[in-house]
C-alpha cells in the first residue's frame, strides 16, 4: 500500500512538472517570469493557448490510460485497449459523421454527443458480440470486427465527403491533435471525462473479483450485469469525449497499464489509479515533444504516439511469444 501511494505521489509529482514545461515550451519559450504579468504579450500564449491545451492532455491521457486498465482487468487481456477494440474508432465514426453532415460547425455540441455515443454503443456491442463468457479470443474478435465496421463506415465517409474542406477536415481531425484547443473544449470535455473516470474507479473490486472468473466473482457477490453496464458508461463517456476533442489519439491504453503493471502486480483494481496518472503523463509528454520538434507545421500528437506505441506494441508481442515459447 505504501509503495502505491508512493508510486502515486511520484507520478503526481511527474505531471505538475511536465503541466509547467507544457506552459512555457513552444516556437516561443515562455519562461516563470511573464507568468504574473498581465501586461506581457507572452502572458495571452500562456492563459488561452497553452492553459486550456495542457488540461485537455491531462484529462485525455487520465481518461485514456483508465479506459486501457479497465478493459484489460475485465478482459483479461493485456492487449485490449480502446483504440485495438475498435471503441475509439466507433467514437471516430460517430464524430466523422456530424463533419460529414457540417453539423459540427453549427451545433459543436453535437460531435461531442456523436463520439460519446459511438464509443458507448462500440462498448455495449463488444459485450453482446463476446458473450456472456467473455473469453479472450472472442473479445478480441468482436474487438476486431468492431475496428473493421467503424473504419470502414470512416473511410466510406471520407470518400463520398460533400466538399474537399470536408474531406480535409476529417482528415485533419483523424490524425490526432491538441493544437489550438479553447476554455470552451476544456469546458465541453471535462465534466464527461470527469464522469467517466468516476465510473471506471468504482470497478476496482468487480476487477480484482474477476481474474476469479465469473462464476468466482458471482460467488463474491459481483453483480456482473452492473458491472457491464457501469464499464460500457464509463468507457464510452470517457473515451468518447477524449476522442470527440482531440481526434484518433491511439496506445495510451495500452502502454500505461504495461508501465504500471510490474510496478503495483497484477491485481486489476491496483492499477487503474496509476494507469490515469501515468496516461496523463504520457500524453503531456508527447504533446510537449510534438511543439518542440523543428519542422514547418507540428506533427500531431496521434502521430506522434503511434510512432512510440508502434515499437512498444511489437516488443510487446514478442516479448509475449518468447513467454509463451
Amino acid at each position: 500500500m505504501t509503495r502505491r501511494l508512493l508510486l502515486l505521489g511520484g507520478l503526481c509529482l511527474l505531471v505538475l512538472l511536465l503541466s509547467g514545461l507544457s506552459l512555457m515550451a513552444g516556437r516561443v519559450w515562455v519562461p516563470w517570469s511573464a507568468w504574473t504579468l498581465a501586461a506581457d504579450p507572452r502572458w495571452a500564449i500562456i492563459f488561452e493557448l497553452r492553459l486550456p491545451r495542457t488540461i485537455l492532455a491531462v484529462a485525455v491521457g487520465a481518461a485514456l490510460g483508465l479506459c486501457g486498465a479497465v478493459m484489460q482487468g475485465y478482459t483479461r487481456n493485456p492487449l485490449a485497449d480502446p483504440g485495438v477494440l475498435g471503441v475509439s474508432s466507433m467514437a471516430a465514426l460517430g464524430a466523422v459523421m456530424t463533419m460529414y453532415l457540417s453539423l459540427s460547425l453549427t451545433t459543436p455540441w453535437l460531435l461531442f454527443a456523436a463520439a460519446m455515443v459511438g464509443a458507448s454503443l462500440g462498448v455495449a456491442v463488444m459485450l453482446i458480440l463476446a458473450g456472456g463468457t467473455g473469453g479472450t479470443i472472442t473479445f478480441i474478435l468482436a474487438g476486431v470486427i468492431l475496428n473493421t465496421v467503424a473504419s470502414a463506415g470512416v473511410a466510406l465517409a471520407l470518400s463520398l465527403a460533400p466538399s474537399p474542406w470536408a474531406a480535409q477536415e476529417i482528415i485533419n481531425w483523424l490524425l490526432g491533435s491538441l493544437a489550438d484547443r479553447s476554455a470552451d473544449d476544456v469546458w465541453r470535455a471535462l465534466p464527461f471525462i470527469a464522469v467517466g473516470s468516476g465510473l471506471m474507479l468504482m470497478l476496482g473490486r468487480a476487477l480484482d473479483a474477476l481474474t476469479l472468473g465469473e462464476t468466482g466473482a458471482k460467488a463474491l457477490g459481483i453483480d456482473l450485469n452492473l458491472t457491464r453496464t457501469l464499464l460500457a458508461l464509463g468507457v464510452g463517456l470517457a473515451s468518447g469525449a477524449s476522442v470527440a476533442v482531440t481526434g484518433m489519439i491511439g496506445f495510451v491504453g495500452l502502454i500505461t497499464p504495461h508501465l504500471m503493471r510490474p510496478l503495483v502486480g497484477h491485481r486489476p483494481g491496483a492499477l487503474l489509479a496509476p494507469s490515469a496518472v501515468a496516461g496523463a503523463a504520457l500524453v503531456l509528454a508527447a504533446d510537449i515533444l510534438v511543439r518542440l520538434t523543428p519542422s514547418a507545421a507540428e506533427v500531431r500528437l496521434g502521430v506522434a504516439m503511434a510512432a512510440i506505441g508502434g515499437p512498444f506494441f511489437l516488443a510487446l508481442l514478442i516479448s509475449m511469444r518468447r513467454r509463451l515459447a
